[in-house]
């Protein structure tokens, strides 16, 4: 005698024969009703002699096997075809209905449908007849309505989960951009060089000097507000965007104080004219800054070989970032962090994908203008 495994247990046997068709327990459920409903579907039909008689036993469950299972996979079918079509957890009450009303009528159908199939078996005793099919017809729809309703309540659940899991994601997401936002946001580095260009012209070109630290002052003012996009394109802490038209004025300013900082070795080309249509529309805040970080932080420059870094508005509405590749010996692990993030964020959104392009000679990144 072999002696059975440790873990083997009737539940497991059962699901080494689940067809793919079926989630676990869903399998389980059929497995262990049939036994119990077989019986009593049979003694409706046949009466006792399906109890007493061979034949009819024999026939009876046969039969009883394959209008069951056809059963199930015609009700499986129809309620992932609702499902499918009905996803939303605000559709809940219609996709609800919708299932009651197909399963009921296929449910009118099968129902005499199984009747008629026992008829044609001389051993079942059965006669086609609607005083048959009447009560089949009332256990049937009563036994749908619980069904779907059963159904309904563990698919919204599951949404629901589902959604719940999601949110979480999406939030842990939205503080670790909030995080690495910040941080480019105060930017030491940036502040540092900044610091050091004041200092020599403070002695050199005082008045320079002067127009140097307003711009700086604007600039931290900006990279530590959120602005957002509204009616007439001003400046007001209000959401998760800014136009396009306060992003190249902050641009402006910004680049003014890089060109200061590497001189010759730096070009940043900006738009020269601007659809208005396109000046209203919207991108995530800093996001400019973040690409041209990216290509001075990851490319070398200089006077003989400068960056140039281009800024332009495409026809079909997307911001396209354009550097010439010039690029440093980087560790791989610290390329493009400031690119991911802001893909990431763009990713919250749900809407129009980041597109990066990299070749030998340029790397261009283009970012969706949104409409809010």
């Amino acid at each position: 005698m072999i002696p059975l495994s440790n873990n083997w247990s009737p539940l497991l046997a059962v699901d080494t024969y689940r067809p793919r068709l079926f989630f676990k327990y869903e399998w389980r459920w059929h497995v262990l009703v049939m036994p119990i409903l077989f019986p009593v579907a049979n003694y409706y039909f046949i009466g006792s002699p399906y109890f007493s008689n061979l034949l009819p036993f024999g026939v009876g469950t046969l039969v009883a096997l394959g209008l069951y299972w056809l059963s199930v996979v015609a009700f499986r079918l129809t309620v992932r075809w609702t499902i499918r079509h009905y996803p939303g957890m605000q559709q809940t009450i219609l996709r609800t209905l919708v299932m009651l009303i197909t399963v009921g009528t296929m449910t009118v159908g099968l129902c005499i449908f199984y009747v008629w199939v026992y008829s044609l078996f001389p051993a079942t005793g059965v006669q086609f007849s609607w005083k048959t099919v009447w009560p089949v017809w009332a256990i049937g729809l009563l036994f749908d309505a619980f069904l779907c309703i059963i159904l309904g309540m563990v698919y919204t659940y599951a949404q629901w989960k589902q959604e719940l899991k999601e949110d979480e994601q999406l939030h842990r997401q939205a503080l670790q951009n909030q995080y690495d936002t910040l941080k480019g946001q105060l930017n030491p580095h940036f502040l540092f060089n900044a610091l050091n260009s004041l200092s020599v012209l403070i002695g050199e070109e005082p008045k320079q000097a002067e127009q140097f630290v307003d711009k700086m002052s604007r600039v931290y003012r900006y990279m530590l507000t959120r602005n957002s996009c509204n009616a007439t394109g001003a400046d007001q802490t209000k959401g998760e965007l800014v136009s396009l038209q306060t992003e190249l004025e902050f641009v402006d300013l910004y680049a003014d104080l890089l060109q200061i900082r590497y001189n010759n070795s730096l070009s940043i080309v900006r738009p020269t004219t601007v659809s208005p249509d396109y000046l209203t529309r919207c991108i995530l805040p800093l996001s400019l800054l973040t690409l041209i970080d990216n290509a001075v932080k990851h490319n070398v420059m200089t006077p003989a070989k400068p960056l140039v870094i281009a800024i332009e508005i495409t026809e079909d509405g997307w911001l396209q970032v354009t550097n010439n590749r010039q690029q440093k010996a980087i560790r791989l692990e610290t390329i493009r962090a400031g690119l991911t993030s802001l893909m990431g964020r763009y990713q919250l959104l749900n809407e129009e994908p980041v597109l990066v392009e990299a070749t030998d000679t340029y790397f261009r990144v283009a970012l969706p203008l949104l409409v809010q």
